[in-house]
């Protein structure tokens, strides 16, 4: 990995105008972290000082009341493959230095899903977000006051990089903004027949092997990763793990080509949302100089999942997108073995139909151990992290991961695997026994995952030692207002080039 250079010089200001792209944001709409991700960065972003305009879709679902929100006198006037789509341009104002623009066009986006619906993707995806992506390459152009820098986020947004190049290339664009593509899952890349090149109305050149052509596809992704100006990732292990075969997804070519661009920033956290004091999802405040609120979250949470209520019998949670990426496939067994030991489960999450039927019945089996929530409830999701003992994260990739940092500072002692943002973020038993604030596995197996279960059973039996375990965890800082001083050293240093 190629640091950053020195985040500051002269010729450059002290405040600067970035323009986030993005296919969900919190607080208006979210699938998964990606939402939780944009919407911190460009909170913290702004915060100190920085003008921040976040770009997203306007779909259905948005939390959004339209009367905050100003129409502006942009008419979007896109054509693909022929056919010329109009849209609109939504603006909110969050504070002076945070704007929101919404990209509506109800053909594409007024549905009840983001992506799809009932576990399938729509299948206009490939003209969803091009025109969506289009939109933003216009704005970012024509906009008053236009950014120094655009910042795109996963596949449905990384065909801007490539817009922002054709335009500077062969449209008269003579300077236009630096772009960094953030990878949040290389997994998913956005892939579509071939065909769908010719939305993009671009020259050949952007359709072959070395630039948006994969395999005979047309990649958003790649095509992002060709012509952005840098990439990042979302730990420093997975922008390591990406670079070899096992973890490229097929894109390790082009990815070691551009080796010396990508940047692995550990996500952070925004404890505005995830605090165990004045937390209006818990009923007990702790800290970790006070932990009797923690006691009381698991005897509520016992209660209410209707489990047996005791302090004597440990506690697993789990929140989760049920999917093979999460480990369903080792946990399920793992559970099957070691729920003799007595312990608990409430798990929490919803994905895959033989994942959910699955653990529904194990619940049946064990209806005094195991509780299966199908669905999402932030509120309960907060719950399961402060009145779990430990938290399962056993992951057969994870990126960077959330869930593993939330349980730090709620004390819910993590056992993960040992590879992407996870590594980067616990310190095993094994690993430091006098630091450690968790309990890492290596091996993707069942076996493995059984043994961490095990620690996990021998630790609750030591609470004193377990009281440690927990208070480092919860001590730990991952605030977004120290991982943003990366991405800002990275903005800074593609400034200096352009200057």
């Amino acid at each position: 990995m190629v640091k950053g250079e020195a985040s500051s010089t002269r010729s450059l200001p002290a405040s600067m105008h970035i323009m986030q792209v993005a296919g969900e944001c919190l607080p208006y709409s979210k699938t998964g972290g990606l939402a939780d991700m944009v919407g911190a960065l460009a909170k913290s972003l702004a915060g100190q000082g920085h003008r921040i305009t976040v770009v997203t879709p306007l779909y259905k679902a948005c939390q959004l009341d339209l009367a905050e929100t100003t129409l502006m006198d942009w008419d979007l006037e896109i054509w693909m493959g022929g056919e010329l789509i109009k849209g609109r341009v939504r603006h909110l104002e969050v504070h002076s230095n945070l704007h929101v623009l919404f990209i509506e066009q109800p053909e594409f986006f007024g549905r009840e899903g983001l992506y799809g619906e009932g576990g399938a993707d729509y299948p206009d995806n490939a003209h969803r977000y091009t025109f969506f992506c289009k939109a933003c390459a216009n704005l970012a152009r024509y906009w008053p006051e236009p950014p120094q820098l655009i910042h795109v986020h996963d596949w449905q947004a990384a065909l801007v990089p490539t817009f922002v190049d054709h335009q500077h290339l062969y449209e008269g664009w003579a300077s236009p903004p630096k772009t960094i593509l953030t990878i949040h899952n290389l997994a998913y890349q956005g892939n579509f027949p071939g065909k769908t090149f010719e939305l993009c109305h671009l020259p050949e050149s952007y359709f072959r092997p070395e630039t948006g052509e994969f395999f005979g596809q047309m990649s958003f992704l790649k095509s992002g990763m060709v012509h952005a100006d840098a990439l990042t990732t979302v730990s420093p292990t997975y922008a390591r793990e990406i670079l070899t075969q096992d973890s490229a997804c097929g894109m390790e070519g082009i990815l070691n080509h551009r080796k010396q661009d990508l940047h692995g920033i550990l996500n952070g956290v925004d404890y505005d949302d995830w605090q165990t004091e004045n937390n209006p999802f818990l009923d007990h405040a702790y800290g970790p100089q006070q932990l009797d609120g923690k006691a009381q979250q698991k005897a509520l949470l016992q209660a209410k999942l209707d489990l047996v209520v005791s302090d004597k019998i440990p506690l697993f949670g789990l929140v989760s997108r049920l999917v093979d990426q999460k480990g369903m496939d080792i946990l399920l067994p793992a559970l099957n073995a070691t729920l003799d030991r007595g312990f608990q489960v409430a798990l929490l999450g919803t994905g895959m139909p033989h994942y959910q039927e699955a653990l529904e019945r194990l619940a049946s089996r064990f209806p005094k151990q195991v509780a299966v929530t199908i669905g999402y409830s932030n509120a309960l999701a907060h719950q399961i992290e402060a009145g779990s003992d430990f938290f399962l994260m056993p992951s057969r990739f994870e990126p960077c991961g959330l869930n593993q940092m939330y349980s730090l500072r709620y004390g819910s002692v993590p056992i993960v695997r040992n590879i992407g943002g996870l590594r980067d973020s616990v310190t095993g038993l094994q690993e430091d026994p006098r630091q450690a604030d968790g309990i890492k596995f290596q091996a993707f197996s069942v076996s493995a995952l059984i043994a961490a279960v095990e620690e996990a059973l021998k630790l609750f039996e030591d609470p004193p030692r377990l009281k440690g375990v927990r208070q480092r965890g919860m001590q730990k800082d991952f605030s977004w207002d120290l991982t943003s001083g990366a991405y800002l050293d990275l903005y800074r240093s593609l400034l200096k080039k352009k200057a």
